[in-house]
């Protein structure tokens, strides 16, 4: 009796045990799963798999955020039990904390090389904001499968899509590309012809920069276009890789462009603080119901536009002439009579060479973000100042797109334009709409331009 006793006993505590570990266990996995499936975010992701891995030095991506300033990426170099969707994770084996694009090239063999080409990295992304909080929740946990038979990337990938689409024909052109893992600097390079099939093509500039992204200063209305390859260089300051593949871009009077569009960087896109004008959904251009050539440079105040009027406008002699141009002016503390004579005198040289040319009115800003994003000063009377060339154009042909962007007390929502000088895309949409309502009829009223010009 005392065996079966003690053997009940044994019996009872062992699948209490099993019951208290399958327990916690079961609570275990379901916590994950409800992490996983409730809280971590779902968006498209670069997938991969046993059967269709990358290389040792991949480039993974995911879906652009708009709304983001920048990305937090974290690696694992296996699959963490317990992860909360809303925070970092102590078990992660690597993160980076500032990627500036979607699209990231990962040091994996600093942090996984124990696993690479044998089971998979995880990793997840968040999107944060300018001053390093959160936007949302992490994705979901994503398999990279790496294979050592996969080319690694050895040099830097353009992404700057020039493709001829709406939106995206810039005179002054972008070079953009994801950067390789330990690359310090750049050096990008124009050729009149393709590099790789003629070796011997002429050079037409050599570009440096310290970022993946370069502001061309120069206008670039080649005829046969160009081609742009872009290599790394370390912190030694010696080669990182090789070339990238050579890029084709053309802008050409040839092309008889019926639009063009002149101003400074609020027309040559980009904003939100670290978006570009290579990210076309900041540009109001991207919106247009109608082709356009995009002939503005980021940081024009209104005297350097005129300036290049000449030389950047007359080539490609549209028939219309989309300007916007005084904010960068207006902010610094220009006289706003000054503004109205530069767009005065480009409206002159316009009807003088048969153009016809439609003021934009200027967007309102916001000189608590320009402060907090560029730390730059406002002109204390900015408003008026702004109100007073604003007034001069509703007086000419024009299309009202201030007045597309709703104001708060005057200022540009931060929702609309987050450094409070560049609306957004959401804001750019809004101006891009504008345009499209009001061009059948201020086409006609800007043809009229001409015919008073004749008359008189």
């Amino acid at each position: 009796m005392k065996l079966l006793r003690k053997y009940r006993t044994y019996m009872l505590i062992f699948a209490l045990t099993v019951f208290i570990i399958g327990g916690v266990l079961g609570a275990i996995l379901y916590q994950q799963k409800l992490q996983n499936d409730t809280e971590s975010r779902n968006i498209e992701m670069l997938t991969t798999s046993q059967a269709a891995p990358v290389s040792f030095s991949p480039v993974i991506e995911w879906e652009k955020d708009t709304n983001a300033v920048f990305y937090e990426v974290e690696f694992f170099t296996s699959k963490p039990l317990f992860i909360k969707a809303d925070s970092e994770s102590p078990s992660a084996a690597f993160r980076n904390r500032r990627v500036y694009q979607n699209r990231y090239n990962p040091p994996l063999a600093d942090f996984a090389s124990a696993v690479l080409g044998k089971g998979p990295i995880y990793w997840r992304v968040r999107s944060m904001d300018f001053d390093d909080k959160p936007l949302t929740t992490f994705s979901k946990l994503q398999e990279l499968w790496t294979s050592a038979d996969i080319p690694i990337m050895n040099a830097p990938l353009p992404v700057a899509d020039y493709n001829g689409e709406n939106g995206r024909v810039l005179l002054y052109p972008v070079y953009h590309w994801v950067q390789q893992a330990k690359a310090k600097s750049y050096e990008i390079v124009l050729y009149d012809e393709n590099p790789v099939t003629n070796p011997a093509a002429r050079q037409l500039a050599v570009l440096t920069a310290d970022m993946p992204e370069l502001y061309d200063t120069e206008p670039r209305p080649y005829a046969r276009g160009f081609y742009w390859r872009v290599r790394s260089f370390d912190a030694e300051g010696q080669p990182w890789g090789t070339w990238s593949e050579p890029q084709y871009y053309r802008v050409s009077p040839e092309d008889k462009w019926e639009v063009g569009v002149l101003g400074d960087s609020i027309s040559h896109g980009g904003g939100h603080f670290s978006f570009g004008p290579a990210d076309f959904e900041f540009s109001y251009l991207s919106y247009l119901s109608f082709p356009t050539i995009n002939l503005s440079q980021s940081g024009d105040t209104a005297q350097m536009t005129l300036e290049r009027f000449n030389r950047d406008v007359l080539p490609f002699h549209p028939r219309y002439l989309l300007i916007m141009t005084g904010s960068n002016s207006l902010r610094a503390g220009a006289d706003p009579q000054g503004v109205i004579e530069c767009l005065q005198e480009i409206q002159r040289r316009c009807l003088e060479n048969d153009i016809r040319p439609i003021l934009l009115t200027l967007p309102a800003l916001n000189p608590d973000n320009i402060q907090h994003i560029f730390k730059e000063d406002t002109a204390p009377d900015w408003q008026l100042r702004l109100a007073v060339v604003n007034a001069f154009i509703r007086t000419q042909v024009h299309i009202d797109t201030a007045a597309a962007i709703p104001s708060l007390g005057g200022l540009l929502p931060t929702e609309y334009g987050l450094d409070g000088l560049h609306p957004d895309a959401s804001g750019k949409k809004l101006m891009g709409e504008k345009i499209n309502a009001d061009w059948p009829q201020v086409k006609l009223q800007a043809d009229k331009l001409l015919q008073h010009d004749e008359e008189d």
